[in-house]
């Protein structure tokens, strides 16, 4: 029996320019580009410029790819790291600048939890940068609680436009 494809909704985020790809934007563009070599590539949300949180110096510019895989969480978060790894990512400040940020948002497989990983992201919720492009691929796409992304995507905008 061959195993499950799932699908993952993957945040992409760059602030550093790197020395092959270019400045953030053109960094998320070619993070997309090997998503889609590695993985089998569904869709990709427009690149977005969001300000920096928690420190982290520059803007970020910010998409989301849905991507499918038989790959089980902990390994395609392996794979991940290792993709941010040949981007120059070195382990760092948590909330530091970085030339490449790859994060599982959510799987088609629900809810998963392991030692170094939560899904859906934990601050999810929490972040308009990463919700608004999943919202514009993916509105539907039920969350924890049964929330769409559509839902929760309007819900911090107005949060956002009340201060």
């Amino acid at each position: 029996m061959a195993e499950a494809t799932h699908l993952y909704a993957i945040g992409i985020g760059s602030n550093r320019t790197h020395g092959r790809h270019g400045r953030p934007p053109q960094v998320v563009e070619s993070a997309i580009a090997m998503l889609d070599a590695f993985f089998e590539l569904f869709d990709a949300s427009p690149i977005l410029i969001n300000p920096a949180a928690g420190g982290a110096g520059r803007d970020f510019a910010n998409a989301v790819a849905l991507v499918q895989s038989q790959m089980a969480p902990d390994a395609m978060l392996a794979a991940l790291k290792a993709m941010e790894r040949e981007y120059g990512r070195r382990p760092g400040r948590r909330w530091g600048p970085r030339v490449l940020d790859l994060d599982i948002l959510a799987w088609s497989g629900g809810r998963f939890s392991s030692r170094g990983l939560t899904v859906p992201h934990p601050r999810l919720a929490e972040r308009a940068f990463a919700i608004g492009p999943f919202a514009a691929i993916a509105p539907g796409w039920r969350l924890r609680g049964g929330i769409t992304t559509r839902h929760l995507a309007a819900r911090l905008a107005r949060r956002g436009r009340r201060g």
